[in-house]
């Protein structure tokens, strides 16, 4: 799943540190309400990349369990948005996960995709190598998760970028043998048919990086 909620932006619409942003009200609404979807679940393990806001979804979804800190499933990383040139920034931002992203584009001037892969699909190989689990909760990211759901599709390091991550939604797959059945993407248990927007994420956070006439 990806992790509830946040800002990531202040009331000014200034960027503040994505690493250290928690939950807002919102997003541990997401995350309970995952947790009652996920009741009936058996849970063997429960993975978060570390980042607060993972490790906080992972708590209010899985009480009880020990949640193991991955690093390796961190959210891709950008650059300062002033190393962009302004006429470039919305474009940078609003087609950052634009089709079928290249291995060598880089999200919003920082990291490249297959800067990503490099690091997500080895501690994916790992996970499914180890045959003592049934059932694993993964909190992570948006950018992480549509490089798990594409490689679990096309078995390759291809980026499809047209998946959507709503903030708190599931995602549910199924792998034996590193065969992978995807049986449902996108999962927001307290918006089930996403009727709030229409809007990508990354077109919500630029209109939150530029809100109202400064958009």
């Amino acid at each position: 799943m990806r992790h509830g909620a946040v800002a990531y932006f202040d009331d000014e619409g200034r960027p503040v540190a994505p690493d250290d942003v928690p939950l807002t009200a919102d997003g541990r609404e997401q995350a309970e309400a995952t947790r009652a979807l996920l009741d009936s679940v058996e849970l063997d393990r429960v993975i978060a990349s570390g980042l607060p806001r993972t490790s906080e979804t992972a708590a209010l979804v899985a009480p009880g369990h020990d949640v193991e800190t991955w690093p390796e499933l961190r959210e891709i990383a950008g650059d300062r948005f002033a190393a962009i040139p302004p006429e470039e920034l919305e474009e940078a931002f609003v087609h950052a996960f634009h089709g079928i992203v290249p291995n060598d584009k880089r999200f919003l001037g920082g990291e490249t995709i297959g800067e990503l892969f490099d690091r997500v699909l080895p501690a994916l190989e790992r996970l499914t190598a180890d045959a003592v689990w049934d059932t694993v909760l993964v909190v992570a990211h948006g950018a992480v998760n549509r490089a798990i759901l594409s490689y679990a599709l096309t078995g390759e390091r291809l980026f499809l970028g047209r998946f959507e991550q709503a903030p708190g939604c599931l995602n549910v797959l199924d792998v034996d043998d590193s065969d992978w059945v995807v049986r449902a993407v996108n999962i927001a248990a307290t918006d089930l048919v996403h009727r709030s927007t229409r809007l990508t994420q990354m077109e919500q956070y630029w209109a939150e990086y530029r809100p109202g006439d400064r958009r």
